[in-house]
């Protein structure tokens, strides 16, 4: 049984002897996922709905008893993967600690919106909603959102603090205003909660035009927070930007340390065994490299490494 669980475990990351296996459901999956999706858009088509009825319901109960094997399968198998098997804990608690994982997550909202429909009477656009939540689903088989995730969560704190000024000069922006022109304004200005709207639209940028201030004052003050608005809204992002390419950076570094150790290990010439090799793929596709960048972190070993072999004056091996 632990046997069937560890290749279980493997054949869903796609590691060793399944790595291509892993790779062909992964392909399956993400098509599933693209196809639920351009359904459920396509099924907010009042005529589409009622003409492909049949095959829309075919379609929804056949991606979810899909996806719900496999939610089921990676909860039973995860106690087999590494960042799981080495915790101090038994098993119960393992796929509690996965249960609660955001990847985890993410796999039980694409079935529990229909199968909460069994048991609750939904609104159908609601429903519909929901069930569009799956696409996220691609997380796991996204190099880029995984980056993106990670980067947030790097930069959760710097982020929060980012978010927490722009609150503060959101609501000086709406009392502002407020004071300006409630006066002039009382439908569109009259109260504290309803300038809010204005400030967001101002501080994002995105300026609706559908409530702007009309006194000269007011149209100073609002060109004051617009000024000041670009600045604030350049802050999360070069954060994530940054960190983004910090993640970039860390997984290239990562996997060059790891070429580095095996040739460090290994023959003076410089040379990496088919097992070594294929431990490098399956750290490549872990780390979602491409073969590119794989590919010149190893050249990039074995050139430093045969230059640090000879003696860079008379060309001699060096013992």
């Amino acid at each position: 049984m632990n046997n069937l669980r560890k290749r279980t475990a493997l054949f869903f990351e796609g590691n060793g002897e399944y790595r291509k296996a892993g790779h062909y459901i992964d392909i399956f999956l993400i098509s599933l996922i693209m196809i639920n999706v351009v359904a459920i858009v396509l099924e907010s088509i009042a005529s589409l709905a009622h003409q492909y009825k049949h095959e829309f319901l075919m379609l929804e109960l056949g991606s979810v008893i899909i996806f719900s094997i496999e939610y089921l399968l990676r909860l039973w198998s995860c106690v087999e993967r590494i960042e799981y098997k080495n915790l101090d804990c038994d098993n119960f608690q393992r796929r509690l600690k996965y249960l609660l994982s955001p990847l985890a997550l993410i796999d039980l909202m694409a079935i529990l919106p229909t199968l909460l429909m069994m048991f609750i009477t939904f609104d159908l656009r609601f429903l519909r909603v929901l069930r569009l939540l799956r696409v996220f689903k691609l997380t796991r088989y996204s190099r880029a959102m995984q980056l993106l995730l990670q980067s947030f969560r790097d930069e959760s704190s710097s982020l929060l603090a980012a978010f927490f000024i722009m609150a503060v000069v959101l609501i000086l922006a709406s009392c502002g205003i407020y004071l300006i022109e409630h006066d002039i304004q009382p439908d569109k200005f009259g109260s504290i909660p309803a300038a809010m709207w204005w400030a967001m639209a101002t501080l994002t940028t995105v300026g609706y035009g559908d409530v702007v201030p009309v006194t000269p004052l007011g149209r100073f003050f609002g060109g004051v927070i617009t000024l000041l608005s670009m600045g604030m809204v350049a802050i999360p992002t070069g954060l994530l930007a940054s960190s983004f390419s910090e993640q970039l950076r860390k997984r290239r570094i990562m996997f060059s340390d790891a070429v580095h150790e095996y040739l460090h290990d290994g023959e003076l010439d410089g040379k990496l065994d088919n097992a070594q090799l294929e431990h490098l793929e399956n750290l490549r596709c872990k780390l979602g490299l491409s073969k590119q960048e794989a590919n010149k972190a190893i050249k990039s070993q074995l050139s430093a490494r045969t230059k640090n072999l000879y003696c860079r004056h008379c060309g001699e091996r060096q013992d």
